[in-house]
């Protein structure tokens, strides 16, 4: 099998962890900064998990450079 299914694979599926992660915030219910203050800690959790999945799937496919073909012992 050649690479290019998993990496697509992969994609996707860092793809759907990222919709998933930006689902949990939630709508500041007034106009003005002070309601946005309640949410600066589940933004700034989603900040830094975006940069550790980025990283993540960099690593990816830095990794997936190396390979040629995947076989059962990759999977």
């Amino acid at each position: 099998m050649g690479k290019g299914r998993l990496e697509a694979f992969s994609d996707g599926v860092i793809a759907i962890i990222i919709t998933i992660m930006v689902l949990e915030i939630k709508v500041p219910h007034g106009f003005d900064l002070a309601a946005l203050r309640p949410l600066i800690p589940v933004f700034l959790s989603y900040v830094l998990s975006f940069i550790y999945i980025g990283i993540y799937w960099n690593n990816h496919h830095h990794l997936l450079q190396a390979v040629r073909q995947v076989n059962g012992r990759i999977l």
